[in-house]
């Protein structure tokens, strides 16, 4: 042990003491929760609710996640009222990543925040369409709020859009804090926006704030803080951006021809867009919409380098090279690379005029340059364009070597017009060549025989003879493809993997013993470096380019010796027996090679009918060859075969193996020329090939059955696990229940994870064609047709969004959803008044007819309720069904109401639905029978009466009857029936149902046309049409309300039996006498008093008269005696409140000299 060690003291246990007399607890070992379950039911049970909530909360519908590897920046967007703070807080971001400051903010900033994370800012202007827009793309809403003002206006109507279209995450910025000098009401403020902002997000949604502009700036550490937010939120998938691709554009180019532009400004323009993939894959010739613009189709897509790439290496943080910035419609991000020309970004004016105003001799001054200035200056002085420059340049490829120069290069000067030099095709490349020339030229006779091939004037003998006679030495290396022709290829055709006459060649004899000593012919070598390098374009191969050229066939006559220079192309060759056969073809049909597949057999139409009368021993050879595989010597059959049966009587095929159509790889190509042996050789290659291929049949069978056998005992596997309580893949809960949220989630993965493994081997090309441009790439989106006032009136302020469009969205029809009016937006809403719609990537403007449901049909409403759902049905794109949208009456107008009219969700796509509308005929009977009655006032003549025959009608008391027959008068009026007799009095109605069609009317919204993007106007309420004519709101005569007259009936009194009146007793008796018209002399009579009567009237009128005085002498002297009481109240009042302040004043007036004398 070290004795410079350091020891510590060792823990000693106390032995007397409060510590060691401390007991331990009695239920110590009851408490471990891990051994212990809860001894309560009650809380065992509040627990286990407990759990479930939990685990309730954290369900959703799961979605896949469709994000990239390499992902595109999240678009982060500054929304917020004018004057809040949005450009200063995206400048304050921008240093705060990229260490560069912005001028100004024009169109979208894209950022490297992080290892990981890139960031587009958009700032949103404060117009509709462009709020509209911005929630549909947008990942982060940053809402800026003016806290000295409060919430505004937009603020609402901006998150009222988002829920409508997704709702993306939102984080609260309060800007301009500093314009509080009361901390107290600062507090305050802050926690009165707080619990606003949560009532429209939700509770604990995060609001940052920021305190007052330094150098143009939010403080660093604020917006550090915030940037620490941003980069940790996670983004769930939206759905819409989840089915959907599209892209910002951060780049706006106009290519139209010039020449067009100037002869008509009017035309439409070709215009090129660029920016980063987001959402789904994009395919060419996909269609789009942009918003505000209309629908289009992409005419071209390029894949381009990334413009502002994440960092290659896994680094612990970001250098300052790392921290890219892109905005080029801000003039940020200096270089640019286009299809074209290459642009270079040089902030302000840099020349040598502006370096140096004064002076004239530059070359005298010596002030320092920096290396940008340098390159700059020298681009400035050249006077001659690139093409001289090239010219007088030179090369020297050795130390003491001289300089070459373009002039030096020797060009071999050909009639082709392509540099590719032609030449046959030879079987045989290891025959030696009667020419002289070495393998580096071509001798003067080939040009010569092409030159015949071209004009067509030679015939085929002639130049087939030409070809034979000046074979080089060696030949190119090129692809193993199936060539039936002596003729040369498509002068369009490029070879491959053969740029050099060096490349991939066998010059000398070593090179050829060796292959011979590895058992391999020089061509399977070529094969085998072609196999190995590179694999072929099957979506080519098999379907050929999309632009097809149509086959023109051409009837020539080959016995006048003419034909072109791809006559023999793709064509058997013609038996050796005489020249007299190949001319026997009468017809012969010529086509470009792209137009044929190349993995088949090319049978002229115009052969002999001997040519296709194979024999048994051929066919069987052929078979062989296509079943056996390339690569197992066992079943290709060997090589005299095929030149055996070159000599056979057919002679349609010839030398198959030496123009290296079926090769045998592995065979030696020394042992294949024998040609003694090839009759035996064959039969047994045919016995051993046929056995070979039953064997294999039973080896196939026998893998079926045991690969059926073990998904048999798998599928056994899960059952059990399944019956036993739990899932074999982990999602099964504890009480056996199947868990389909995980289940759902691995399916997702599963299925992303197989449709990433299909096409991880093809090529880019390819993955672009079949499945489409991956999202997070940076595309340039070539669109055709574009209206010229998009390109005239463009301003990077507003966001150009290309949004792809299903199949099922380009169609037009009546779309049913169910609405509801917004409830701070002020009026109900009016069928027949037009609407701004915002559904899906489209704004356009229809008009809605309002109805509601009860479950027999779908009743017209006039207007929209006030407090409830209703449903609505308007004409525009299909839309899927369950997505939102949002309406506002005019997306122009600038008004201090809330602009947001109403918001819904789409429910069907569905034409037949009708709507009806109720009509009521009102009509009042003139003669009544028993159970029938004659009506009139209905009907106008007898043919409208015929129409509604059988017809249900009813009466206000609610008798039902039926329109029997019309009557020949009065005009229109008829018999009906009823259940019972009805009276005069009635009133008889028919309610009738009328089909009410929606009407047909789509108007896209196009406010990127307009150079004042806030003033477009579509069709105008009706409202606003009558006040602009001065027209008065039509009224009809019958609309108006009358005062109701109501006459005064009369009954008949109650005739009652004289023998029931004896009956009944006398209370029940009628007492109702008749009224007498005459009076009865007992009212005329006077009644006169007598004097004793008088005198008692006069006394009680004398006491009343005195009662009466006396009360109101009383009531008045109690009125007066209250005023008294009242104002003595208040002058006590008075003096106790004076003596309470004063009293109060006093001891304030201590209590501050004691605390005074207490600071002391």
């Amino acid at each position: 042990m070290d004795p410079n060690a350091q020891s510590n003291k060792s823990h000693r246990i106390s032995k007397v003491g409060a510590g060691a007399k401390k007991s331990k607890h009695k239920n110590a070992e009851k408490n471990n929760p891990k051994a212990f379950a809860m001894r309560s039911g009650v809380r065992a049970h509040k627990m286990a609710v407990r759990r479930v909530t939990l685990n309730e909360k954290k369900l959703h519908v799961p979605l896949l996640d469709r994000t990239p590897e390499i992902p595109p920046p999240i678009v982060v967007a500054v929304v917020g009222p004018p004057q809040t703070g949005k450009t200063t807080l995206i400048k304050s971001l921008v240093r705060r990543y990229a260490k560069h400051s912005l001028s100004e903010i024009n169109g979208p900033i894209t950022v490297v925040s992080g290892k990981k994370q890139r960031i587009t800012f958009i700032e949103a202007v404060n117009d509709m369409n462009c709020l509209i827009d911005i929630g549909k793309v947008v990942d982060l809403v940053l809402l800026t709020v003016d806290a000295s003002f409060g919430f505004e206006m937009e603020t609402f109507e901006f998150l009222n859009i988002l829920q409508t279209h997704g709702f993306p995450k939102i984080m609260g910025v309060l800007t301009f804090l500093d314009k509080f000098k009361d901390s107290k009401r600062l507090a305050n403020t802050k926690k009165k926006l707080k619990h606003r902002f949560w009532t429209e997000i939700y509770q604990g949604a995060k609001l940052f704030y920021l305190s007052g502009v330094i150098n143009g700036r939010y403080p660093d550490q604020e917006i550090l803080n915030l940037s620490r937010f941003i980069s940790v939120i996670k983004f769930r998938p939206l759905v819409w951006h989840n089915t959907h691709p599209y892209v910002i554009a951060d780049r706006f180019e106009d290519i139209t021809d010039r020449e067009l532009v100037v002869n008509n400004p009017k035309c439409d323009r070709d215009i090129v867009l660029y920016g980063y993939l987001r959402g789904t894959k994009l395919r060419q010739g996909s269609d789009i919409h942009i918003p505000g613009a209309g629908d289009f189709v992409l005419d071209n897509i390029e894949l381009l380098a990334d413009p502002c790439p994440l960092p290659d290496k896994v680094r612990k943080r970001l250098d300052e090279k790392q921290k890219l910035i892109y905005a080029p419609m801000s003039d940020v991000g200096g270089l640019i690379f286009d299809k074209d020309a290459v642009y270079i970004n040089v902030p302000g004016n840099f020349s040598k005029k502006n370096l140096y105003p004064d002076q004239h001799d530059l070359d005298n001054l010596n002030i320092p340059q920096g290396t940008g200035e340098n390159l700059v200056l020298r681009l400035q002085d050249t006077d001659t364009n690139a093409f001289k420059q090239l010219e007088s340049s030179h090369i020297q490829l050795f130390s003491q070597s001289n300089p070459l120069t373009s002039s030096d290069i020797v060009t071999h000067s050909s009639n082709d017009q392509s540099t590719r030099v032609r030449r046959p095709y030879s079987s045989n490349s290891a025959a030696a060549s009667d020419s002289e020339n070495d393998s580096d030229s071509y001798p003067q006779s080939d040009i010569d025989s092409d030159s015949k091939y071209e004009s067509g004037s030679g015939s085929d003998s002639d130049s087939d003879a030409n070809l034979k006679k000046n074979k080089p030495k060696s030949s190119r290396r090129v692809p193993s493809t199936l060539n039936f022709s002596q003729g040369e290829s498509d002068q369009d055709e490029d070879v491959k993997y053969a740029d050099t006459e060096s490349e991939y060649e066998l010059s000398s004899d070593d090179q050829d013993s060796n292959d011979n000593l590895l058992g391999l012919s020089s061509f399977a070598k070529s094969n085998q470096i072609y196999m190995g390098s590179n694999k072929a374009d099957l979506m080519k191969l098999v379907y050929g380019d999309n632009k097809q050229k149509p086959i023109q066939p051409k009837i020539q006559n080959l016995q006048d010796g003419e034909d072109s220079d791809d006559a023999d192309f793709f064509k058997l060759k013609a038996s050796k027996k005489s020249d007299n056969d190949s001319q026997s073809l009468s017809n012969d049909i010529t086509a470009d090679y792209e137009e044929f597949d190349s993995c088949k057999f090319f049978i002229n139409s115009g052969s002999s009918a001997s040519s296709t009368d194979f024999s048994e021993d051929f066919l069987q050879s052929l078979k062989m060859h296509f079943l056996a595989t390339a690569f197992d010597s066992e079943k290709v059959p060997s090589s005299n075969d095929a030149t055996q049966y070159s000599e056979s009587e057919n002679g349609d095929f010839e030398d198959l193996e030496q123009n290296g159509d079926f090769e045998d790889l592995e065979h030696d190509s020394q042992n294949g020329n024998s040609e003694n042996d090839s009759s035996s050789d064959h039969d047994d290659s045919d016995e051993n090939t046929a056995n070979s291929i039953e064997e294999n049949e039973d080896e196939d069978e026998d893998e079926e059955v045991d690969e059926f056998a073990a998904k048999k005992e798998l599928l056994k596997k899960k059952f059990d696990a399944q019956y036993d309580g739990g899932d074999d893949n982990g999602s099964g809960s504890e009480d056996g229940e199947v868990d389909i949220f995980a289940a759902t989630k691995q399916e997702f993965n599963k299925q992303n994870e197989l449709n990433k493994e299909e096409f991880m081997n093809d090529s880019p090309q390819l993955r672009a064609q079949v499945e489409g441009y991956l999202p997070g790439q940076y595309l340039r989106l070539k669109i055709t047709n574009v209206p010229c006032e998009l390109s005239e009136n463009f301003d990077p302020k507003y966001p150009i969004l290309v949004g792809g469009l299903l199949k099922a969205e380009t169609q037009f029809g009546f779309i049913n959803a169910r609405i509801k009016r917004h409830r701070w937006f002020g009026k109900i809403l009016k069928t027949g008044n037009p609407l701004v719609f915002s559904s899906g990537w489209r704004r356009f403007q229809s008009i809605p007819t309002y109805a509601l449901n009860d479950r027999i049909k779908t009743r017209m409403l006039k207007y929209t309720p006030e407090h409830m759902h209703c449903l609505v049905t308007f004409y525009g794109p299909i839309s899927a069904p369950n997505m939102g949208f949002c309406c506002v009456q005019s997306a122009s107008k600038s008004t201090t109401n809330f602009r947001i009219c109403a918001t819904g969700v789409i429910l069907d796509n569905d034409q037949s639905t009708e709507i009806v509308k109720k009509l009521k005929l009102v009509g009042v009977p003139f003669k009544i029978h028993k159970n029938s009655a004659f009506i009139k006032n209905m009907f106008n003549s007898q043919l409208e009466v015929a129409r509604f025959e059988g017809a249900q009608i009813r009466t206000v008391s609610g008798i039902r009857g039926q329109v029997k027959k019309a009557l020949k008068a009065p005009p229109g009026s008829f018999r009906a029936a009823f259940e019972d007799k009805i009276l005069m009095s009635d009133i008889v109605f028919l309610r009738a149902w009328y089909t009410i069609k929606p009407k047909k009317f789509y108007n896209p919204v196009t406010s990127l046309l307009l150079s004042d993007k806030t003033t477009w106007e579509g069709m105008r309420q009706i409202v606003d049409i009558r006040r602009d004519l001065g027209v008065k709101v039509p009224t009809k005569f019958d609309s108006h309300y009358k005062p109701i007259v109501r006459q005064a009936r009369k009954f008949n009194k109650l005739q009652i039996p004289k023998a029931l009146q004896a009956q009944l007793p006398f209370k029940n008796k009628p007492k109702l006498h008749s009224k007498k018209k005459t009076t009865d002399y007992l009212a005329k009579r006077a009644v006169v008093l007598e004097p004793e009567e008088k005198k008692v009237v006069s006394l009680i009128n004398e006491i009343n008269l005195l009662s009466n005085i006396q009360k109101k002498k009383r009531k008045e002297k109690s009125i007066e005696q209250k005023a008294k009481f009242e104002k003595k109240i208040k002058l006590q009042n008075e003096v106790t409140k004076e003596k309470v302040n004063k009293a109060r004043k006093e001891h304030f007036r201590k209590q501050g000299l004691a605390n005074k004398s207490n600071t002391k």
